[in-house]
Parts: structure tokens; sequence; C-alpha cells
């Protein structure tokens, strides 16, 4: 599938009502791992929304509802493209966010920010707000350790 395209009712597996909601009525794109680096590299900005199983992570629902009231607060500002949970779990690494759900900026394939976890209205207003405005960044990565060479720790790596 394209992945600018949304999807037709008949390509979508059993979904639970509120993903369907915002292919069928949003027109948000079902973006597969596969398909994410090409969807990211499209001009302007992006928002991916990183969804979870809902038995698992129910939050992953209410920010299912709150999505398409952000877009509303900020019209025609960025597209939205929605992982299921597969693809988000094979995708998040890449972006380093801490829990689940999670909304990602990316601007013209570059990483710009996230708003991870259940926020109030106004948070998300002022988080989404800054990262349209934010110049684009490093994703923040897991941390791993730097050990010196000799054991011993000289205050920089060798």
């Amino acid at each position: 599938m394209n992945p600018i395209d949304s999807p037709n009712p008949g390509d979508l597996p059993a979904l639970h009502p509120l993903f369907e909601r915002l292919f069928r009525e949003f027109g948000y794109a079902n973006v597969s791992a596969g398909d994410l680096a090409d969807y990211i590299t499209m001009p302007d900005n992006t928002v991916l929304f990183f969804t979870e199983d809902p038995q698992r992570y129910r939050e992953t629902l209410d920010l299912a509802v709150i999505l398409p009231e952000i877009g509303k607060a900020f019209p025609g500002r960025f597209r939205v493209g929605v992982l299921l949970p597969e693809a988000a779990r094979a995708a998040a690494p890449r972006y380093g966010f801490r829990r689940w759900p999670a909304l990602v900026l990316v601007r013209d394939g570059q990483y710009v920010g996230a708003v991870d976890g259940l926020r109030e209205w106004g948070a998300y207003l002022n988080e989404v707000g800054a990262l349209l405005d934010a110049p684009v960044s490093r994703p923040p990565s897991i941390g791993i350790a730097v050990t010196t060479s000799g054991g011993t720790d000289h205050g920089h790596c060798h």
C-alpha cells in the first residue's frame, strides 16, 4: 500500500474501532515499518502516532481520540501517520521515546521531538506547538556505558 493513502476498509485487519476511525474518518496513513522511511521523507511536518496494544496500554485509545483534536488545534500544520502496534514496536527504538503511546514529530525526514505517554490537553497544545516551531535534532538514544582504556577514568573516551 502506498503510505500516503488511507487504507481501504477491506485492506484492514480487524482493528479497534478507534483505529479504524483514524483511517476512515480522518484519512490518516497506515504506515508500516517498511514504509516508514519513505513516509517521513515527504516534505514538511509529519506526526507519527506510535500505538500499542490497547489491552496492555489503554492510554493508546485515549490518544486515538485526542490526536484528531490536536490536528484541529493546528490545522494544516502536519500530516499524520499511524503505526499500528507491530510496526510501532519495530520502529520505536529509532526514536528513543520512553512511554507508550507516543507522538513523534519529524520534518522533511528528520527528527524534531516526541510527546510520549498521556498528557492533559493543555500540555499537548504546548508541547506540540513547541515542536512545530523547534529545529530538527537527534533522537534520544538508549544510554550505552562508555569505559576508558586501561580502566582508568580520565574524563574522556579513548
